[in-house]
Formats: C-alpha cells, sequence, structure tokens
C-alpha cells in the first residue's frame, strides 16, 4: 500500500502537534514522564509544540496522507544545534515532572552519536490505525539522507515502532532502561554512501 507523504510547513504545526499528542498521550513512557492523566497532553503539548515548530524550521517533518502519521527528522551535523528543549523549556513547561525529562534526555543522550546522522526524533501514529501507515514517511526519508551517506538513529517507546523499524533496516541495540520506568528501544540504520559514477 502507498501513503501520499507531504512535507509539514509553519502552518501546520498546530496540527502536527495535536497528532503528535493524540498518539502519545497513551505511551507507556509518556505516562511514565507525566503521571497525570489529566494533566499529560496539556505538558505535552506545550513541549512538542516548540519541538515541532524548531524541526520544521532545521529538519523535516513528514506527514502521511489523511494525517494518519507523522515522522520528524533533525540533521545532527558537527556545525548544528543538537538540542532545543534546553532546562529553561523543560522548568517552565513541563514543572513539577521536568526531572523526568530530564532522565529521558539523559538516556537517549547516551545513545546518540556525535558523528553526523539524522536522527528521527518522532515518529507517531494516530489511534486507529496500524504502523504500515508510517512505511512511506521512512522510505521517502531513507532516499533523502541515503544521498548523505549518513546513518539514521532513534530511540522508539514501543514495540511496534521498533518492530516497524527493523523491517526498514534498522538493528535494534540493547535497551535503555529508566529509572523505575519502561523500556526503550533504541537502534540505528547503517550509513548508505552513494557510489559517484566514475569509481570503479
Amino acid at each position: 500500500m502507498t501513503t501520499s507523504v507531504r512535507r509539514a510547513g509553519p502552518a501546520d504545526v498546530p496540527a502536527v502537534t495535536a497528532l503528535l499528542v493524540d498518539a502519545l498521550s497513551r505511551d507507556p513512557v509518556a505516562e511514565w514522564l507525566v503521571p497525570d492523566a489529566d494533566n499529560r497532553a496539556d505538558v505535552l503539548h506545550r513541549l512538542l509544540a516548540v519541538d515541532v515548530d524548531h524541526a520544521i524550521e532545521t529538519g523535516y517533518v513528514d506527514v502521511a496522507g489523511y494525517w494518519s502519521a507523522v515522522a520528524v527528522w533533525r540533521r545532527h551535523d558537527l556545525d548544528t544545534q543538537r538540542w532545543t528543549l534546553g532546562d529553561y523549556h523543560q522548568s517552565t513547561f513541563a514543572g513539577r515532572v521536568a526531572p523526568r525529562f530530564g532522565e529521558l534526555n539523559a538516556a537517549v543522550r547516551s545513545y546518540r552519536s556525535d558523528a553526523p546522522h539524522h536522527w528521527l526524533s518522532w515518529l507517531a501514529v494516530q489511534p486507529g490505525y496500524g504502523w504500515p501507515v508510517a512505511d512511506e514517511l521512512l522510505r521517502q526519508h531513507h532516499q533523502v539522507v541515503d544521498r548523505t551517506g549518513h546513518p539514521v538513529y532513534a530511540v522508539v517507546t514501543t514495540e511496534g515502532a521498533r518492530d516497524l523499524l527493523c523491517q526498514h533496516g534498522y538493528r535494534p541495540d540493547l535497551p535503555l532502561h529508566l529509572p523505575s520506568g519502561p523500556r526503550l528501544w533504541p537502534l540505528r540504520r547503517i550509513g548508505r554512501p552513494i557510489r559517484s559514477s566514475s569509481s570503479g
């Protein structure tokens, strides 16, 4: 099944943010980050709106047809800003649960490479759809990143997302463990340098 994909623009920040919040509100890591279900969507919305806006400006945000899925990609070069949500954003928007966001970021940073790469920040599917609707999001961005020869890294929060990435050539590493919380699954897709036509 082929799904149409388009690149999100600045006007799409509210819709992309709403899709992510809706998809993540029942995610096991989101539940650990913000145990209060009544407050979870509000905290996620405030943090994700900043992150999505920055990603649209400096990275790639792709949306599957009918807003069924979204993928947020960042390009990590040696001269690019690595993380837009610093301590100020976390303490301001997350409030009392800011330390848990700090623990999540520390776990993710322990896996992220210092070498140039692309990073899959978010991969979310609307409730009611299955993970396969995100297939074309992955395929199209892999065509982009393969022109650079860079690897792609990701840390996902569900077995469904992990299994989908494995089908697209990602290799899982040992799970990361949050303090008294759920597991995270880190994965890496190796770089695939493009051979020049003049090479033997």
